[in-house]
């Protein structure tokens, strides 16, 4: 065992998870010299963090790629063992799915530690924490309940799971009055509590248990230690600490309460930790398998009071701590009370606890994981796992590039996103339209879903474009304004179907997909006033559009019937058209393939999944399917349609110029194609239109400028355009987003096989090989 890497989160990042992974390996290294420990953090933060030479690789918590990334580092690096530390949050994906790309590509024996395991977890938690069972060469719990849980509800076998308790720093048995002085309490009562911050720690309790307490020892403080959680100042800001302050005021015992609003070194701690008299942990739920704070005070002889959260009852069994129902601040108070007032029981509470605690020292522990690699290892050597298969270029697509945002923060100010641009200069000249805000706005919401809404200047961004969107609405025609001059002033009083459609786009990805209440609330009033003029959209992608929008937003606002009629009058429009102009050899809703032909099918197919029509669902995928052969040149690569003449039935398809919104609009409805039928060559069509961008094309030209993060305006048969506006841009960069997005959806699965001219013959789709004489006319 000459080299172990631990996976999980690293001091200096606040959580309990990186003070863990970082004891742990110090621990390690400690107990064994002669071992290499080195340590695979995950950064939640795009400058990651100062890290000690410990730390040989980083992983971005979102970013796919990396995970994949890190277990080619540990293959190369022939890692004799991986400890995986696992807790649902810490990693990408949903419910942490991206961990898996880096266990699916891992060659040596791997020991997962697991911080939580649910009760009654979600169908995805189940999906993802059973292949990390399944992945796992030996499982670490921390308690008895854990190892229940893992035997009764994920049946792993009982000889895979090793029993060991929680790590803590080696202590004195001390006289809690002996350091008092330091923190301003000397002759006070004690009662102390510690951790990151949030709301279902019950403070509350604490506080509203004090005057009870008070009333028969009124030298009583109370210490909470410790920063708010990190997510929680996120996303509430200081609001609970603030709601701590103010009912502290309005039961008079602010004099008893005392908060340390800071991140403390493990010296500091163990010096709180001293003080106490009583240790309380006032959680407010059972669904606590581990507590790291609950076994330092217990390792250091604390007397603690606690409610029964799974944890708790067995570290406080046979008299090592008293046991009070959850959210019960009379019981808490009654509990506390006889602690201070017997001091024969609260001592000998200490002493149990103390004596226990010697078994859970880190040194101690450091010793049974080195047990646990040990036998993970041997088991490994006797049912050694098949080699990995290797893949040539020719069975894989080009990983997707970084999202990067430059070009996008180029040409937004302090209006909105600028419409074009003079090679990748901002072009004042041409001002600003609304379809370009909403898109911009579209891409700020799918970068919070791929948890990208920590990047800087996020939120004012997509205030920012929201905010266009608001002021382009014309109160007294009840549309929206498309065009602005530079100088802010509208140069038209309605803008077209189109822009009107897109912005009720953007509105709706705002109400149905974003966590952001704040924009929220300002697009659900504009939202409300802008729907009833939707029903009045006659022209094909416009209905499309607001279709794609109202899918967005039923799921969430289900009651509202001015929505669900629009939806209705607009999606049998679009149905009627298909079958109206639809043929056995021209399967469309119109006489001529012309711009974002794909959102006409896509569009079709949300409504056909949501309203339960079969019939829809297939005339869309056929429509599709005829679309991509059209669309896939010879050479099985995608050739989208020109506007240069587009392609009339009856004619010949344009080849040139050939727009980035056409392999945008591809790319959306080749995912939902994918997401409806579960068929890979939806995937791998996606994937084609979206290389497009990247050089797969006519001309073999990349448009996406790695360097500036920008898109060129469309490929001609000169070449690539030089200028990167806004459109091209944010077409690019949700092309990418829905992707990202869709990789995350399929956590950690190896890159799609690659799609080449003998490859890419198309394969009729299950809709499509049906008879469609009931929705095409002969």
């Amino acid at each position: 065992m000459k080299r172990i890497a631990v996976v999980g989160n690293y001091v200096p990042r606040l959580c309990g998870i990186a003070t863990f992974t970082t004891d742990l390996c110090e621990s390690l290294a400690l107990q064994f010299p002669d071992a290499t420990v080195l340590a695979v953090p995950v950064n939640d933060r795009e400058e990651g963090y100062d890290y000690p030479p410990r730390v040989r690789f980083e992983l971005s918590q979102n970013d796919l790629t990396t995970y994949r990334q890190a277990a080619d580092f540990l293959n190369i690096n022939k890692v004799d063992l991986v400890c995986l530390q696992h807790e649902f949050g810490i990693f990408g994906g949903p419910d942490g799915g991206h961990v898996l790309a880096l266990l699916r590509e891992l060659r040596t024996p791997v020991v997962t530690t697991l911080h939580t395991i649910p009760q009654y977890p979600t169908a995805r938690q189940q999906k993802v924490l059973g292949e990390i069972l399944d992945r796992s060469d030996r499982v670490v719990v921390m308690s008895k309940k854990g190892k229940e849980f893992l035997r009764e509800l994920y049946r792993v076998s009982g000889d895979k799971i090793d029993l060991i308790p929680h790590g803590i720093h080696d202590v004195p048995f001390t006289d809690p009055n002996y350091n008092k002085d330091i923190f301003g309490v000397e002759g006070k009562r004690v009662l102390l509590t510690f951790g990151l911050l949030s709301r279902n720690k019950g403070i509350e309790t604490v506080i509203h248990a004090l005057p009870e307490v008070l009333d028969r020892f009124p030298d009583v403080v109370f210490m909470v230690v410790g920063a708010t959680h990190p997510n929680v100042i996120r996303h509430e800001g200081e609001s609970y600490r603030l709601s701590l302050r103010r009912l502290a005021h309005d039961l008079h015992v602010e004099r008893h309460v005392i908060f340390y609003n800071r991140f403390v070194s493990l010296e500091e701690l163990m010096e709180f930790i001293g003080v106490a008299d009583v240790y309380v942990t006032p959680y407010l739920s059972q669904d606590q398998i581990t507590s790291g704070t609950l076994a330092y005070a217990l390792g250091a002889g604390k007397a603690v009071v606690s409610t029964p959260y799974w944890h708790a009852e067995e570290l406080l069994a046979d008299g090592r701590g008293l046991l009070v129902p959850f959210a019960a601040p009379d019981a808490l108070a009654r509990a506390v009370a006889h602690l201070l007032e017997d001091e024969a029981e609260r001592h000998a509470i200490r002493k149990q606890a103390y004596l226990a605690g010697r078994k859970m020292i880190w040194p101690a522990v450091a010793q049974q994981y080195m047990q646990s690699f040990r036998r993970a290892c041997q088991q490994r050597h006797a049912r050694p796992r098949a080699a990995l298969p290797t893949r040539t270029l020719g069975e894989e697509f080009a990983e997707l590039p970084p999202m990067s945002l430059g070009h996008l923060r180029r040409l937004t100010d302090d209006v909105g996103i600028l419409q074009h641009a003079i090679s990748t200069v901002p072009n004042y000249t041409e001002g600003y339209t609304t379809d370009d805000n909403a898109r911009a706005l579209m891409l700020m919401v799918l970068l919070e879903e791929l948890g990208k809404e920590r990047l800087t200047q996020f939120g004012d961004m997509a205030s920012r474009y929201l905010a266009f969107l608001c002021h382009a609405h014309n109160p007294q025609n009840g549309r929206f304004r498309n065009f602005m001059g530079y100088d802010r002033r509208w140069l038209e009083d309605c803008g077209s179907p189109d822009s009107n459609a897109r912005a009720m786009q953007g509105l709706g990805a705002v109400l149905g997909r974003c966590r952001q209440e704040g924009l929220r609330r300002a697009a659900s009033r504009l939202f409300e006033v802008a729907l009833p003029s939707v029903q009045e959209f006659t022209d094909l992608r416009s209905a499309a559009f607001m279709l794609i929008a109202l899918h967005d937003y039923l799921p969430h606002f289900s009651g509202d019937r001015a929505a669900q009629e629009a939806r209705t009058l607009l999606a049998d429009r679009l149905f009627s058209t298909f079958r109206e102009f639809s043929s056995r050899d021209w399967p469309w809703f119109e006489g001529t393939l012309t711009y974002a032909n794909a959102t006409l099918p896509h569009a079709l197919l949300l409504c056909g999944r949501s309203l339960g029509r079969d019939s829809w669902v297939d005339a869309a995928l056929g429509a599709l399917e005829w679309l991509m052969t059209v669309q896939t040149a010879p050479g099985g690569y995608f050739a989208p349609i020109g506007n240069q003449g587009f392609y009339p039935r009856g004619g010949e398809p344009a080849r040139f110029d050939q727009q980035p919104i056409e392999a945008h609009a591809t790319v959306s409805a080749c995912i939902e194609a994918y997401r409806q039928t579960g068929e890979e060559q939806w995937r791998g069509r996606a994937r084609l239109a979206f290389e497009w961008f990247l050089g797969r094309n006519d001309l073999r030209l990349p448009l996406y400028d790695p360097v500036t993060g920008g898109c060129c305006d469309g490929l001609s048969s000169g070449g690539a355009s030089v200028n990167q506006g806004a459109e091209s841009t944010l077409v690019f960069l949700l092309s990418l987003a829905e992707l990202r997005l869709l990789e995350q959806s399929l956590p950690g699965e190896a890159p799609l096989a690659s799609v080449t001219a003998e490859s890419e013959k198309i394969v009729p789709t299950k809709a499509f090989r049906k008879d469609l004489s009931e929705v095409v006319q002969p």
